[in-house]
């Protein structure tokens, strides 16, 4: 062997003849280390890259080992697609001639499937070269497979037709030109489709369009178990040949009659064994992709074979729990036809195939295990139905007062899948939701975001009636002390929140939900109740403030129950947030409470689920009840017990950043002012809030220069204070930042409303550097 230097500053060995060149390409894939390897590459690269490639190419094929003879027809590819421009005409015909020479002797000797897909690959990559004359490459594949040799371009015009050449090829020639015919398309389909260079491969590919028909057809045909390999690649080219037409042919309807043709067999394959996972495949893929391809004669055969025994059978084990992934194929298959057919199967409320239909389609919403975690197809299930209902709610505005007969049944399978989301949406025992990776949680938790949505968008159609089903189950559920299930009930009672909460039609089934020992039973720290349905109760009060705003007398048993869920840290964010909702909505109705507020939230804070947001929240909402005291002197008793508590943050900022401890200051002095902010917008005057002409005066007095002033002048010392240690800390700048601005949409003097020169004085503090 020479030797040279690569780039890598390695000494190469290159080899100078074949026999080297075989051992080099065996000792790639021989055990070695990663640097060996990657010399070994590269030596090989160069040579592929050497005038010697293409005779080194063709050598290679001719090795003893599949390995090697893989490599040379790689190398072919790699010279075609690097080359190619060096290439005369008359070297063009004779590289075509030698690749069909060499596919057709690999063909004849059995060639493994590796070495013949990647030759064809080097005869797709001649064909889309841009000035590659080679036209029908699909009958001359044909044609040498045939003759046994490769034949010449010229005596194409002179054989006999495509259609009496088909029978004569053996199972192996035929698979392989299928190959072909695939990868050709295949490739073509990864181009710009934008391209003019690839509308000139659209406008070549056309005449080898009929003779891929004659192929997949005459294989088709043959429906012996024995023909079952060939007709699985015949069915794979008809999908990636209907796959090319989506993108070459879909405005030209007529290009697509020949492929059109061969649907129905392609259909057939379903019901047998050997051939259907293939078939399913490819009909999904049409479906989901192209179902504009498909002939209503297409979908009514496709629709006879999906509600006959098999697919019920695999639509059966799904519902067992077996997610093999044939039945799983069949239950997307199922999916894809019921999304292309929606309308109909809506409307045919008489015709037993669409009941049927239906039928297992709501079966895909009930299959054992988990949705996402172990059931792996309710989640297209759900996206089907979601899909129904929206199709009702266009159809039900579209016709107005008329209502077709196929409504309110319809109507009953939207119903129907609810009732069967509320199964599916069951969280799991803490010892199993421990036992799933974050994917699996973020599936399950988008999973119940689309029943949601399915909620929401069912109420058009059910209107209350869904309501009182929920509001029953949750009683029901309540009774029988059965936390699972009023968790799920009340996750979609709070889904329906956004469509209901603002009705006062829908209070008498609020008020037996809420008037119920619901919240004294889930207040009960003797009873035993997951975090998670507690967590789903504290949302619920948050989602449906305006209905305690109608009636007060439910307030009480409702925020006992949040201020207990305080205590929990699981459960102190949401409960903080449903104790802002409801303070702030119904303000007014808890002036009565605001000292038993205030000494709760003392209390509170002595509690590890104190933290800043929690805080910053339950602080926010005692605010809003003090701005609904009608006396400006008033407020001010309860202000200062709330400044206290952020005084009391503020003085341990102080010590800890006087003992050096700036990091644990900096998290306080945060805290302190989110705090403030919350306060002050919480102080603001509602958007609703008569005009009161003679109130100036009495803010005026009170909060400029009365007894209120003190607290304006200890907002500001909070301020100043902070500022001061952390003039240079962003994060602390926009939260003080955060403070001043609650004043500034406020038309009255308030506690946080300051003048031009505080904020003046807090810009130039900030931004003059602190003293030595």
């Amino acid at each position: 062997m020479a030797s040279m230097t690569s780039q890598n500053g390695y000494q190469l060995q290159i080899a100078s003849s074949n026999e080297e060149v075989e051992q080099l390409v065996r000792s790639l894939y021989s055990a070695g280390s990663s640097r060996k390897i990657g010399q070994i590459q590269e030596t090989l690269q160069r040579l592929q890259r050497s005038p010697e490639g293409w005779r080194l190419a063709d050598a290679l094929l001719s090795s003893d080992d599949d390995k090697v003879r893989f490599f040379g027809a790689l190398t072919f590819t790699i010279k075609i697609n690097q080359d190619w421009d060096s290439l005369g005409p008359e070297d063009a015909k004779l590289l075509l001639i030698r690749l069909l020479s060499r596919l057709v002797r690999l063909v004849s000797q059995n060639e493994g499937s590796l070495v013949v897909r990647k030759i064809c690959s080097a005869l797709v990559a001649y064909f889309v070269r841009p000035n590659s004359a080679w036209e029908h490459c699909l009958r001359h594949v044909i044609c040498s497979f045939h003759s046994g040799q490769a034949v010449s371009t010229e005596s194409l015009s002179v054989l006999p037709s495509t259609g009496d050449l088909i029978p004569g090829l053996s199972q192996l020639q035929a698979i392989a030109t299928l190959w072909f015919s695939s990868m050709l398309v295949e490739e073509i389909s990864k181009t710009d489709n934008t391209n003019m260079q690839t509308h000139k491969y659209y406008e070549r590919v056309g005449p080898n369009l009929q003779d891929a028909v004659t192929i997949m057809r005459h294989f088709l045909m043959q429906t012996s178990q024995d023909n079952a390999r060939v007709c699985q690649e015949g069915i794979k080219c008809f999908q990636s040949w209907v796959d090319y037409a989506h993108r070459a042919w879909i405005d030209t309807a007529a290009a697509l009659d020949p492929l059109r043709e061969i649907t129905p067999l392609v259909i057939t394959y379903m019901i047998l064994e050997k051939t259907s996972e293939v078939t399913v495949e490819c009909l999904t893929d049409i479906l989901t992709n192209f179902c504009a391809f498909l002939s209503g004669q297409d979908l009514r055969s496709l629709m006879f074979i999906l509600c006959g025994e098999v697919v019920q059978q695999r639509i059966a084990l799904l519902k067992d729990g077996n997610f093999d992934s044939s039945s799983v194929a069949h239950g997307r298959l199922l999916l894809a036809f019921g999304d292309v057919t929606v309308q109909d199967l809506a409307k045919d409320q008489e015709d037993p195939n669409s009941q049927l239909i239906l039928h297992m389609l709501h079966g895909l919403l009930t299959c054992e295990g988990y949705a996402v975690a172990e059931d792996e197809i309710c989640a297209s299930a759900l996206e089907f139905w979601n899909t129904f209902t929206e199709f009702m709610i266009d159809s039900l505005f579209a016709e107005g007062e008329i209502r077709s007969n196929w409504i309110d049944p319809a109507r009953n399978h939207v119903l129907r899948a609810i009732e069967e989301c509320w199964v599916k949406i069951r969280f799991p025992t803490q010892e199993e939701a421990e036992s799933w990776d974050s994917e699996v949680r973020i599936g399950f938790k988008a999973f119940r975001a689309d029943v949601k949505d399915l909620l929401q968008a069912s109420y058009t159609l059910l209107g209350v009636g869904i309501l009182d089903k929920f509001a029953d189950l949750a009683l029901i559920s309540l009774e029988r002390r059965d936390w699972v299930d009023l968790e799920s009930t009340l996750f979609c009672l709070n889904a329906l929140s956004d469509c209901t909460a603002d009705e006062e039609s829908v209070d008498l089934t609020l008020e037996r939900l809420f008037g119920s020992p619901l919240f004294m039973l889930l207040s009960n720290n003797e009873v035993t109740v997951p975090a998670k349905t507690r967590q789903t109760a504290v949302y619920a009060l948050g989602h449906y403030t305006a209905f305690f705003e109608r009636h007060t007398r439910y307030l009480a048993q409702a925020l006992n129950f949040l201020f207990t869920g305080l205590q929990a840290p699981a459960l102190a964010i949401a409960a903080s947030k449903s104790i802002s909702a409801l303070c702030s909505s119904c303000r007014k109705a808890l002036i009565g409470e605001l000292g038993t507020f205030i000494q709760q939230y003392e209390t509170f804070l002595a509690w590890p689920s104190a933290d800043i947001s929690s805080k910053e929240k339950v602080i926010g909402a005692i605010a809003a009840i003090v701005q609904a005291v009608p006396a400006e002197e008033e407020k001010i008793e309860s202000l200062n017990r709330l400044l206290l508590f952020v005084e009391a943050d503020l003085h341990s900022c102080l010590r800890l950043a006087g003992a050096g401890h700036l990091e644990d200051a900096q998290v306080i002095a945060y805290t302190t002012l989110r705090c403030l902010a919350s306060m002050g917008k919480a102080l603001q005057a509602p958007d609703d809030l008569p005009i009161d002409l003679d109130g100036d005066v009495s803010h005026v007095l009170v909060w400029n220069q009365g007894h209120g002033a003190s607290i304006q002048a200890r907002i500001v010392h909070c301020l100043e204070v902070i500022s001061d240690i952390f003039r240079n800390d962003g994060e602390i700048v926009e939260a003080a930042c955060d403070v001043l601005r609650t004043g500034y949409k406020e038309t009255i003097p308030g506690p946080f409303v300051f003048t031009p020169q505080i904020t003046i004085n807090f810009v130039n503090r900030i931004q003059t550097p602190p003293k030595e």
